[in-house]
Formats: C-alpha cells, structure tokens, sequence
C-alpha cells in the first residue's frame, strides 16, 4: 500500500526507571482503547523533533523535566480499513530518560491521561489487561540496554 492510501501517526515515549521503580501514565481510554497503563509519551506534533516531544509529552502527563536519551527501540502497528476511516498506521519511537526536575502531577487538562504513579518495575513488565504492551515493550529494550 501507498503511502498517500493510509494515515500515519509518529508517537514518542519515555522509559524512565529509579530504584526498581518505573513511571507509567493512566490512558483514560478512546473509542479503540481501553484504560490501562501505558508509558509517558504521545503524538508528535507537526515539525517538533522526536526528542523534544518526550519532553513535552513527559512534562504533560507527569509534571516531571526529563532529560532524554538514547532512542531504545521502535514498534509499528497497523489497523486495517475500517468503515469510514482510512488504514491507519502508528509508528512508536522509545527513548531512554532520567528525571531532573518537576514534581510528580499530570498537568494536561481535557486530554487522554488521568494521573501518572511510580510503579514496582517487576509489576509493570507483568502482562495484564491493564497495561499497553508498549510498556512491555520499553522494559524489555531498557534491560537489554542496561544489561550491555
């Protein structure tokens, strides 16, 4: 397929992990997804640079500055046609970040997280239905870089 016959969205997030401990956002659900943890991070805003969306996304969603690092892995998905929509495709770039400032609070008003929470990292990298496999995902690529 073309890239003109599908829509495709470029989201950037952040794996940030202290003292055992990971942040993940709550997504308060769409008309496609339920709620559920996912990692800090989102869309990409027209012209902004992937490095300088995590910080902003981050700051958005957990009230903390982040310094980003390297990017740790990518992941694509697609969803097919569906009645009155064009194919979709979500293209997720995972960095590696580290706090250094801000105090924990989600700032963004009317949007799609609720609250951010510091999370036992074992307990996140559990799969359950109510976590993103982005989350999974992040965690896997974090301990496969820590561990080089």
């Amino acid at each position: 397929m073309h890239f003109t016959d599908y829509d495709t969205r470029v989201a950037a997030y952040a794996v940030i992990v202290d003292d055992g401990r990971i942040l993940l956002s709550w997504f308060n659900g769409n008309h496609r997804t339920d709620p559920g943890w996912t990692l800090p991070g989102g869309g990409v805003d027209y012209g902004e640079q992937l490095p300088a969306a995590v910080v902003r996304e981050v700051k958005e969603e957990t009230g903390y500055d982040v310094e980003v690092g390297e990017p740790l892995t990518t992941n694509v998905f697609v969803v097919p046609f569906e009645a009155g929509r064009r194919p979709y495709q979500s293209t997720r770039v995972i960095f590696e970040a580290r706090i250094v400032g801000g105090v924990l609070g989600t700032l963004e008003v009317g949007g799609t997280t609720d609250f951010a929470e510091w999370l036992p990292l074992e307990d996140a990298a559990a799969t359950s239905e109510s976590t993103a496999d982005i989350v999974g995902l992040g965690i896997e690529a974090w301990k496969a870089l820590t561990t080089r």
